[in-house]
């Protein structure tokens, strides 16, 4: 098969596993292993974008992933990665998202940034980020794999949309001005259990750094950041595995709370 029959094979193949909620095996020896380009894996999740806005759905912002430097060398990369983020992921504070919508769901507490300003430069700043930034919010990220048992490469979570699939969002908005986005910290419950914590500089040492890599990054591929994009800036702490029925309550130090509720079966 050429390279772009591959791209649809896979792109394919991922849109299924979501859609039938089952998980397929890794995908990674089909684009090259291992060694494989990270941007054939980028083609597969633009192709899937683009079915997606072709069938209607509302592109809605970005998600950044691997900002963690731990998961960095887990995955042998030196930098994030990224996954859009449609209106239809989106659930409200403490709204119960559907049992049987997700295959191996998992949640991470994450600072949203929602931008007010295209952002187009070829190479932004800590400035245009601050400027472009209407307000940010505490916010939830919900990620699933659609490859078995997580058994993913860099290559496997950038083509099947950076394992992203839902997200809710705090309703307090908070300007920058008042939030010290480095050593916030970040507590997420399950009921009476602490199952995650954090700071701030867990995301790249300031999430900051990951909106301006994103910026740029998005430019380079041709789908910059828009006014009214919501920015997941990446996880504060670890991610924690979701079961039907379970409640998650997120604090930020500063961005207030927000709950990430899971229909029981």
């Amino acid at each position: 098969m050429s390279n772009s029959a591959v791209v649809e094979s896979v792109a394919q193949a991922l849109r299924s596993a979501e859609l039938s909620q089952t998980a397929i095996t890794p995908i990674r020896p089909e684009l090259g292993g291992e060694s494989a380009d990270v941007d054939i894996a980028y083609a597969v999740q633009e192709v899937n974008t683009e079915r997606a806005l072709s069938e209607g759905r509302r592109l809605v912002g970005r998600k950044i992933g691997l900002t963690s430097k731990v998961v960095q060398a887990q995955l042998g990369v030196d930098q994030p990665d990224f996954g859009m983020l449609f209106a239809d992921m989106a659930y409200g504070d403490g709204e119960a998202i559907p049992a049987g919508l997700l295959i191996q769901p998992k949640v991470e507490a994450e600072i949203a940034l929602v931008i007010k300003a295209d952002l187009t430069k070829e190479k932004h700043t800590y400035a245009d980020i601050i400027s472009a930034t209407d307000y940010a919010l505490p916010a939830v990220e919900v990620v699933d794999s659609r490859i078995e048992n997580w058994k993913i490469s860099l290559i496997d979570t950038v083509a099947d949309n950076a394992s992203s699939a839902a997200f809710v969002l705090g309703s307090r908005p908070v300007k920058l001005d008042n939030l010290d986005l480095v050593n916030c910290k970040m507590t997420m419950t399950r009921g009476e259990e602490v199952v995650s914590q954090g700071i701030g500089k867990a995301c790249l040492a300031n999430p900051l750094n990951a909106a301006v890599w994103l910026a740029d990054e998005m430019v380079r591929r041709g789908r910059p950041l828009l006014a009214g994009d919501i920015i997941l800036t990446g996880a504060l702490g670890p991610m924690v595995v979701a079961h039907a029925g379970d409640e998650f309550v997120v604090e930020i130090e500063g961005f207030g709370s927000v709950t990430a509720a899971f229909a029981a079966e």
